[in-house]
């Protein structure tokens, strides 16, 4: 009789790797949104801009209105158009330039990439207005003592904060165009009619109309979010604001992210 030897086979049971915390998801969507060439161009034109417009107010702006408000607005303007693009592109690029298959390969959950986004967006933009009043208050100091005055701080807190958050709201508009088109030309496109082709619209409107004068508000999201300039909101702005923000922000973003879930990754 042959004896048969059987060898034994050991299954080696696979092991589950931990998914990446939240915070490291974070920190390497915030360093996607600078390492490339366009996110690097763009900051650099956010930096060039700035010193600009802060030379520019010291040159050209008369004595009295060299104040931090003055200074801090100035530096918050090239902010203001060039942060949401690159919030756009944060989300787009894993799309229109097809990293999105490597990053959802690694992370295959898309809720939590997303929301990695959303929230280095919200660092962008509060970040990006801290750098704006600490680059106004330097010009704010320097150009006082360039005419020889006493430097004017006329910002209070209230009204920084609001500033803050009317920034941050700024910046999540391209986040949620980024996440409803997921192409960077069409989103920035988009971006661009929001921010410059709409509010003309409304404004000539609103001169014209006098119940757009009074329905504007509640559902013109940039006019809503200007108040925020404002010294002081009163509740019924706030609530102009709120009811927008439905509108151009919560609304687009839901549609955005059930469309995003359902799309093939290329």
């Amino acid at each position: 009789m042959t004896a048969l030897t059987l060898e034994r086979t050991q299954v080696v049971p696979r092991t589950a790797h931990a998914a990446p915390p939240f915070s490291r998801l974070t920190s390497v969507e915030l360093r996607k949104m600078v390492d490339t060439r366009s996110g690097f161009w763009l900051v650099v034109s956010i930096v060039v801009l700035s010193l600009t417009a802060t030379g520019a107010v010291i040159a050209f702006a008369p004595r009295e209105e060299l104040t931090y408000d003055t200074f801090g607005a100035a530096v918050g303007v090239p902010m203001a158009v060039i942060l949401p693009i690159i919030a756009v592109l944060s989300v787009t690029s894993e799309w229109s330039q097809r990293s999105g298959l490597s990053t959802f390969t690694l992370v295959p959950h898309r809720g939590r990439v997303i929301g990695a986004k959303a929230v280095a967006t919200l660092v962008m933009g509060v970040a990006s207005v801290l750098v704006a009043f600490a680059v106004g208050a330097l010009g704010n100091v320097v150009g006082a003592a360039l005419v020889g005055i006493d430097p004017v701080w006329d910002l209070g807190v209230q009204q920084m904060a609001a500033i803050v958050l009317a920034q941050v709201l700024a910046v999540f508009v391209g986040f949620v165009l980024g996440v409803l088109v997921r192409s960077s030309a069409g989103a920035v496109v988009g971006y661009f009619v929001y921010s410059f082709v709409l509010p003309g619209l409304s404004g000539l409107l609103a001169s014209g109309q006098a119940w757009w004068r009074d329905v504007g508000p509640w559902v013109d999201f940039k006019w809503a979010s200007s108040s925020l300039y404002d010294s002081t909101m009163t509740g019924e702005q706030w609530a102009q604001l709120g009811t927008s923000a439905l509108l151009w922000l919560v609304a687009p973003l839901v549609v955005g992210l059930v469309l995003l879930f359902r799309s093939e990754v290329k």
